[in-house]
């Protein structure tokens, strides 16, 4: 990856911490019209079988995944990418953290939800190796389904 004036610079992944949490939530702001609050993230860093993660691009927080692991099953329970920085593969690489975290916890398959009308994260899944298992009708507010998908990790 460059930045704008085509010099690299330096993206890593690693899991989120509380300092974090201010960038996550403006980033959680921009990309959602229900976000999560303060509290559903404080839970995700602490909770055992959670390993939400974040995308620092030159110590700025840019991107996160928070993934559930259980057992056979693991679940992205939210994904979002600072909406300047989208298009980059950033979103790509926080889903291929998230599917090597959920095979190394011994997951066999990864779930998720998508709004029907995100055309961009369903085109981003699909990409990744997940398809469409179902469908929830008027899930979200303003009466919009949920597109439910997995990834078969065995």
């Amino acid at each position: 990856m460059a930045n704008s004036m085509n010099e690299p610079y330096t993206l890593i992944i690693r899991g989120m911490t509380s300092a974090d949490l201010d960038a996550v939530l403006t980033i959680e702001q921009a990309s959602f019209s229900a976000p999560w609050c303060r509290d559903h993230f404080e839970h995700e860093i602490t909770a055992p079988h959670s390993f939400p993660s974040v995308a620092e691009y030159n110590g700025m927080v840019v991107g996160y995944v928070c993934l559930m692991s259980l057992f056979e099953e693991a679940q992205i329970l939210d994904i979002a990418v600072v909406p300047e920085q989208r298009g980059r593969g950033i979103a790509q690489l926080l889903m291929d953290h998230a599917v090597a975290v959920a095979r190394e916890k011994e997951a066999e398959l990864l779930a998720l939800e998508v709004r029907a009308s995100n055309r961009a994260a369903i085109a981003l899944y699909e990409r990744c190796g997940f398809v469409r298992t179902g469908v929830r009708l008027n899930y979200y507010e303003g009466r919009d389904d949920a597109v439910l998908m997995a990834k078969n990790l065995k």
